[in-house]
């Protein structure tokens, strides 16, 4: 059911436990939506129950971290699925065994779940979507912490405000944000500083990336290299935007190789939707963000020769 903002907040009001799921392969919003949104949440309602559900990310802890959370506790909870588009996606497990599954999110709602649906396909991040949740309510406080993580999610999604999504109203909230006392500077530094192994990641990746005569980047991150540079898990990620620095390209992909043999896909785009191939193979997101997963090193080489045809298609 398409739902309010007032609706969610009124389930939420009324719930004795809440447990917060995001996407797997946690972002900067992931982690500051659904950190942001359980500690104003916990503040607001000491009395309840709030966990945040999904696999760490020591890359992100600087963030939050996720809760230990039984299976048990999903007996009477309300579950609140965020940023998330898809099923398939959703980090940590039981999340379909409460009373009651809300989604909040801003991705295009391809595959709509849940009891109540609040889907805002204008905003940012999910992290601009919990900040106006929070202007909403009459219990919510934007707190300096909570502050803090929403930032964080705002500045990953909009990559500092560079993003397409990012709208006068991105602005506004990020100034509200700000009031707060946050040190806006060193969220940006620890979104953008470089570890050695990730300094090392991007020449790699300077050095190998491919374009095509349409302006098509292509860029292979192996199992081979992640060791070879020593890079944690999800730190290859780092690289998505690399490719797309270049004057040359137009839309590009980076495959990155996972233990399973299968590859993490991820699509982008300076001018042209590239989300319906994304959709083509499984996957979804942003018009100009997208991601999938490619079973095979020949499913990978598709997807090139279809993001060439589609930049040389634009160009005509």
């Amino acid at each position: 059911m398409q739902a309010t903002i007032t609706q969610i907040l009124a389930a939420l009001k009324a719930a004795d436990t809440i447990i917060i799921h995001r996407h797997q392969n946690p972002d900067p919003d992931a982690f500051g939506s659904q950190g942001g949104l359980a500690a104003a949440l916990t503040a607001a309602y000491p009395e309840k129950t709030v966990l945040k559900a999904g696999e760490p990310d020591a890359g992100l802890a600087w963030i939050t971290t996720p809760d230990t959370v039984p299976a048990e506790a999903y007996a009477d909870a309300v579950v609140v699925v965020i940023d998330t588009a898809n099923q398939p996606r959703i980090a940590g497990a039981h999340w379909q065994d409460g009373k009651q599954l809300i989604k909040i999110d801003h991705h295009p709602d391809r595959e709509p779940f849940g009891d109540l649906s609040f889907v805002n396909t204008n905003a940012s991040s999910c992290s601009e979507i919990v900040a106006d949740m929070i202007a909403a309510s009459p219990d919510l406080q934007l707190t300096k912490p909570v502050a803090a993580m929403l930032y964080a999610g705002i500045i990953g999604d909009t990559g500092r405000f560079l993003y397409d999504l990012t709208t006068p109203h991105t602005h506004e909230v990020a100034a509200d944000l700000m009031r707060t006392g946050i040190d806006a500077p060193a969220i940006g530094r620890a979104e953008s500083d470089y570890t050695p192994a990730i300094a090392h990641l991007e020449a790699y990746a300077l050095g190998n990336m491919q374009v095509s005569p349409h302006g098509a980047g292509s860029l292979f991150i192996t199992q081979k290299v992640i060791e070879e540079l020593q890079l944690q898990p999800g730190e290859a990620q780092a690289a998505v935007s690399t490719v797309g620095k270049l004057t040359t390209v137009q839309s590009w992909v980076m495959f990155t190789e996972r233990a399973d043999g299968q590859w993490r896909v991820e699509l982008r785009s300076k001018n042209w939707p590239i989300n319906h191939l994304a959709v083509k193979h499984g996957g979804g997101g942003h018009p100009l963000a997208s991601g999938a997963v490619a079973k095979n090193l020949d499913e990978c080489q598709q997807i090139i020769q279809e993001l060439d045809a589609l930049n040389a298609e634009q160009q005509t």
